[in-house]
């Protein structure tokens, strides 16, 4: 039973265990970040400590180790002066044995033998200039004999020595000498500061530190410094100890303060555990954004296939063995056959033709072999027997991992496209049977004229044969084979030249499907040659051709050539008509590539030439110079080659007018590309 009370405390629980699960994590995440900002100062701390200590370390061996080298000078003299006090040394040797002294450390500059009142008894150096000792070194020699302790004086600079340099810091070092109560004089050993430092420190501690020698007041006597000025960051001092005198040696790392990141291992735990951070933060929100996300996936996979489905574009994908794993509807229309029929399938596929299998098949293997063509026509047939001709786009199908897993190909229906194409072919060929019969037209007249001369011939040998036969028959005479078979011969010569000129044109204007073969480019001027000769002569134009006899042939339609023949010598004999009479020469070159295994042909005539605004749409549809003009003539002869693979150009005459040239290839050439 619930009382009053007890919803409401209810209600507050889950409250309370929401804002510890809130709470918890953020004390730990907090604990966690004061432990990631304590650990770089802790480390570099202790790095710090560490650097000092062994710093600390290295400066007390190096302290070491001069007193080493100082104890042992030391022993050296103590030894000589106990032997120059029993007696046992003379002068004269004790300038070897004081030079034997100074070979022990390059540190020596000098050892000498003093009297009690400073006059030179040895040195080890007896070719170097008398001694002068300072105010200082002068005390301390006073200071042994009343202590007859060996000492060293505070260094300095002695100006008044020869032996150093004017700047040079010394030390010298006072041995007194005793026999028995008799005070002997001092063995006086002086020290460069400078050379305490090169000689004894070692060269991979002067590289990370600066070695310097101070006095009691911090006064530098000496300093070394292999790698440059301390930072001042760890420093050490340390006493010499040396009886007499004053000296400290400092040392002072080149090395500055560890940085907060000290080293590579304590940044990457800190980038690492930010990183576990933000992982931390982004999981945290990684759930609810997921949810979304498939959402947001099922609505675009919904999408993905509405806009599939609508395409009129069929798509085909399939693995590497050529087995369909996915069409569209789109496919399945194009076809004709379902999807639960195609996907899953190997080839043979049940829409490929009978007549093509092998086409496919030798596609398909290449698809296999991963040598697949990106673009290619081909027809499909559907169940029905209906062939549908289609354009194929492949291309590899790759996964999310930037591995191919197979193909996917983009099909076309081309159907319309093919019958436009058709029907724009066969709107050109009218285009080009009008364009013939419009010449036609044109040269109607000149052709009546043409006509006219060989039938008046026919008739006047047919009249004269006559008048012979009736003469003949009227004396009773026999007729006289001689005189009819000229005449004869003459009427059958015309009556051939009427009927050729016949054929020409009925050959030129007929209509027919355009046949491709072999033929030589004269025998082409032949056929047209009595229209050309007809329109030159009605134009007083000389009409002159160089063809090579041994010019291969092409393969060419042979009425699409001789339009543009017809056209483009017709064109040149009009752009010589306001010219000088024995200027008017129409020219027909032809010649033979062997680079390009191409024939080409000129028509060079000497008119008037073109002009550049002309130039620029001379090819264009419907534009003409000519007031009666329908300006396609150029645009069909274009045309007509680019059907024959070749081209058309232009080029201005060196000697006046246009050079027209087209290009056709081979006969060999168009047949291996054919086959």
């Amino acid at each position: 039973m619930t009382t009053p009370h007890s919803q409401p405390l209810a209600a507050r629980r889950p409250s309370a265990n929401s804002t510890l699960r809130w709470v918890l994590p953020i004390v730990l995440v907090l604990f966690f970040l004061a432990i990631l900002i304590w650990l770089p100062w802790q480390a570099r701390q202790m790095e710090s400590n560490e650097r000092q200590e062994q710093l600390i370390a290295d400066t007390l061996w190096v302290e070491q180790t001069i007193r080493f080298q100082l104890g042992r000078d030391e022993e050296s003299l103590a030894g000589l002066a106990q032997e120059i006090g029993l007696g046992r040394l003379t002068p004269e040797q004790g300038h070897d044995r004081l030079g034997r002294v100074l070979k022990n450390g390059k540190e020596l500059l000098r050892v000498v033998w003093l009297r009690p009142d400073g006059s030179l008894v040895a040195t080890s150096d007896p070719q170097a200039a008398p001694v002068v000792l300072t105010a200082a070194s002068r005390a301390t020699m006073e200071l042994t004999r009343k202590t007859r302790n060996p000492m060293y004086t505070q260094p300095e600079v002695q100006a008044a020595n020869p032996a150093a340099a004017p700047s040079e810091v010394l030390m010298d070092y006072h041995v007194p000498l005793f026999s028995g109560a008799n005070y002997l004089g001092d063995l006086v050993a002086t020290y460069k500061t400078s050379a305490l430092l090169d000689e004894m420190v070692p060269w991979w501690f002067a590289q990370d530190n600066q070695v310097t020698l101070v006095d009691r007041d911090d006064k530098v006597l000496a300093r070394r410094a292999a790698a440059g000025p301390g930072h001042g960051v760890y420093t050490h001092k340390r006493a010499l100890d040396l009886p007499g005198a004053s000296v400290r040696l400092v040392t002072d790392s080149v090395k500055s303060a560890p940085k907060l990141l000290p080293n590579l291992l304590v940044g990457s735990v800190i980038v690492l555990s930010l990183g576990l951070l933000w992982s931390l933060v982004a999981l945290w929100g990684h759930i609810s954004r997921r949810l979304a996300a498939e959402g947001a996936l099922r609505q675009q996979m919904s999408f993905r296939t509405a806009m599939e489905n609508s395409l009129v574009t069929g798509l085909r994908a399939r693995d590497l063995e050529g087995r369909i794993t996915y069409v569209n509807p789109a496919f399945c229309q194009i076809v004709g056959y379902p999807a639960e029929d195609i996907v899953g399938r190997l080839p043979p596929m049940p829409y490929w033709a009978p007549e093509a299998m092998e086409e496919y098949q030798t596609r398909f293997a290449s698809v296999l072999a991963g040598k697949v063509t990106p673009q290619f026509e081909t027809f499909f047939q559907r169940p029905d027997g209906q062939r549908v001709p289609v354009l194929v786009f492949e291309a590899p199908l790759v996964d999310n991992h930037g591995k191919q897993t197979g193909w996917m190909g983009s099909i076309l229906d081309i159907s319309d496209r093919k019958r436009v194409e058709e029907l724009n072919r066969q709107q050109e060929e009218k285009l080009q049977a009008s364009a013939r019969l419009a010449t036609m037209g044109e040269i109607a007249s000149m052709l009546a004229h043409e006509l006219n001369q060989p039938l008046a011939a026919i008739s006047s040998y047919t009249t004269g044969a006559l008048n012979v036969l009736g003469r003949a028959q009227d004396k009773g005479d026999a007729v006289d084979a001689g005189l009819l078979k000229p005449a004869l011969e003459q009427a059958s010569a015309q009556a051939q030249r009427a009927g050729q000129i016949i054929r020409s044109v009925h050959e030129f204007v007929k209509k027919r499907e355009p046949l491709r073969q072999s033929v030589g480019i004269q025998s082409l001027l032949d056929g047209i040659q009595a229209l050309i000769e007809l329109q030159a002569r009605q134009s007083y134009v000389s009409y002159q051709t160089n063809i090579p006899p041994d010019l291969p042939a092409v393969l060419a339609d042979r009425v699409m050539i001789e339009q543009v023949l017809l056209n483009l010598t017709r064109n040149a004999i009009e752009a010589m008509q306001h010219i000088p009479p024995q200027r008017r020469v129409l020219n027909v070159v032809a010649e033979y590539d062997a680079a390009s295994a191409q024939v080409s042909v000129a028509v060079i005539d000497q008119g008037h030439g073109i002009p550049d605004e002309v130039a620029q749409r001379l090819f264009s549809p419907f534009f003409s110079t000519k007031a009666e003009g329908m300006g396609m003539g150029l645009n069909i002869c274009r045309t007509a080659i680019e059907f024959h693979g070749g081209s058309l150009a232009y080029s201005p005459n060196p000697q006046g007018g246009t050079i027209f040239t087209f290009v056709l290839p081979a006969v060999t050439v168009a047949t291996e590309q054919e086959n």
